[in-house]
């Protein structure tokens, strides 16, 4: 675990990279050795804010159209000369947080599913290529949860543990590792955009956390730092929780 370079020479695809989690993943593993396409939307600003990082090349593209993402995947390819690990978080948006299960966030999986899937079938052909595949698949944010939201936010959770367990059964043969992190009230843009509306909810994610604090997006791209190195190599089909240990709901 104290090998700085334990990822040298493999390559990464990380998804949503523009601010936040992305992006502190993004660096995380240039720090470690890997090389790097960190891809968010156009309006993002993902070109000019790696424009001067060597190891890490912002491209621009849609994250949220099926049909466009398996071109996302070869341009990466194309710029990396291959491809190892990708980082699957999808900037969906809703109007306001989820309060419950209901219609709304069950098109929102299904969306995130056919998104995901979009993108692991157009990389899989590269993943069986490489010594060391990794899929990572990112949850929705505390923050995209009402308070009273716990059902809510469990349901979304178990639907993305669920469609890793699928992954991870499909290529577990070829040596790739399909695992997904389930990020807590962690401040990201979003998260910030969301708590400056509703203290409250701010206020309430603090106190369900056991340590009493937000997390920051460093928390949660060691935790993909490991998924995707060595460490992990017998690690596959499962899910961890970076929140800080979870009080009530």
């Amino acid at each position: 675990m104290a090998d700085p370079k334990r990822l040298y020479g493999l390559n990464a695809l990380v998804f949503n990279a523009g601010g936040g989690i992305g992006e502190a993943i993004a660096r995380t593993l240039l720090k470690h050795g890997a090389t790097v396409v960190a891809a968010d939307t156009p309006n993002s600003g993902v070109e000019q804010l790696f424009q001067r990082v060597r190891g890490i090349t912002g491209v621009a593209s849609s994250l949220t159209d099926a049909d466009r993402l398996p071109m996302l995947v070869e341009d990466a390819v194309e710029k990396l000369g291959s491809l190892d690990i990708i980082v699957i978080d999808l900037p969906l948006r809703q109007d306001g947080p989820f309060e419950k299960s209901d219609e709304a966030l069950e098109n929102h999986l299904k969306r995130r599913a056919l998104l995901t899937m979009a993108v692991c079938r157009a990389a899989l052909p590269h993943l069986k290529q490489s010594p060391q595949g990794r899929i990572i698949n990112m949850g929705f944010l505390r923050s995209c949860f009402a308070a009273d939201g716990a059902d809510a936010q469990a349901r979304a959770e178990q639907d993305l543990a669920n469609l890793t367990r699928a992954l991870a059964a499909e290529t577990g043969e070829f040596g790739i590792t399909a695992n997904y992190i389930q990020p807590g009230a962690v401040m990201t843009p979003q998260s910030r955009e969301v708590f400056r509306k509703d203290k409250s909810l701010r206020d309430h994610c603090i106190q369900s956390s056991a340590q009493r604090r937000l997390g920051e997006p460093v928390d949660v791209a060691k935790v993909a730092l490991f998924l995707a190195s060595d460490d992990a190599v017998f690690v596959n089909g499962t899910g961890v929780a970076v929140d800080g240990g979870r009080l009530g709901n």
